[in-house]
């Protein structure tokens, strides 16, 4: 099974309904919630969607989106080591920095999923946007 970290951007698709974007992600997630690919967020992406989703909708609509994410995905853990590679890394974007680095951590993960797969381009793990990595999950 394909363990796959799942970044902000590619969520924030869904929820935001983004075509042609949110069709890909809604694939991926389905994958998911059918144990066909294992998929992972991590502390900071749950932050990210709290955060961006709350300007639209009230608090209690938020926790129940994000506690229906957590149902099909795993967060990944991060600490003080995380961090610290994070911070030391190569990578422009902190943020990414942290994604990349606690993916690293687990040791399993095989694919960060994003849209913005220049930001990741000092990954020492594969990096596919949504459409790409369905692509190659279907040959």
């Amino acid at each position: 099974m394909r363990r796959v970290l799942i970044d902000s951007d590619v969520l924030l698709d869904f929820f935001f309904d983004r075509a042609p974007h949110a069709d890909h992600t809604e694939q991926l997630l389905t994958l998911c919630q059918s144990q066909q690919v294992k998929g992972f967020v991590t502390p900071v992406i749950c932050s990210n969607m709290y955060y961006l989703l709350r300007r639209n909708a009230d608090h209690n609509k938020v926790v129940g989106k994000l506690r229906q994410l957590l149902t099909i995905v795993d967060v990944l853990h991060m600490d003080s080591h995380v961090v610290m590679q994070a911070l030391n890394s190569e990578f422009k974007d902190f943020e990414d920095a942290l994604q990349h680095h606690a993916a690293i951590d687990d040791g399993t993960i095989q694919v960060i999923i994003t849209r913005n797969v220049k930001d990741y381009r000092n990954s020492s793990i594969a990096v596919q946007t949504c459409e790409d990595f369905l692509k190659l999950l279907k040959g």
